[in-house]
């Protein structure tokens, strides 16, 4: 966590698994079994940490100079299932350039 790098892989990480929870335990929860506590909290820890994820995706392309198609890609990465997960792979096949 001391490098710029490795701190967007936490925030991403972090990120996408409370966007997995939030739209595959907690979102049923509330429409099946009418329990609508699960939402409000994952919805608020989501709400916490995607913010973080943006600003370490703004800092790590700050640093590594990128193109604003790559700025867009990590951004939209955010609004996806699994799409952090998916653009860290494609980053580090790249080699964080």
């Amino acid at each position: 966590m001391k490098t710029v790098t490795g701190r967007f892989r936490i925030a991403g990480i972090w990120e996408g698994v409370s966007l997995l929870l939030l739209i595959f335990i907690a979102m049923p929860l509330k429409y099946f079994a009418d329990i609508s506590s699960a939402v409000a909290v994952m919805g608020m820890i989501h709400g916490v940490l995607f913010p973080l994820y943006l600003i370490a995706l703004v800092h790590l392309a700050v640093v590594k100079k990128w193109k604003i198609t790559r700025w867009l890609m990590g951004g939209i990465a955010g609004f996806l299932p699994f799409g952090t997960f998916l653009f860290e792979s494609y980053l580090r096949k790249r080699d964080w350039k």
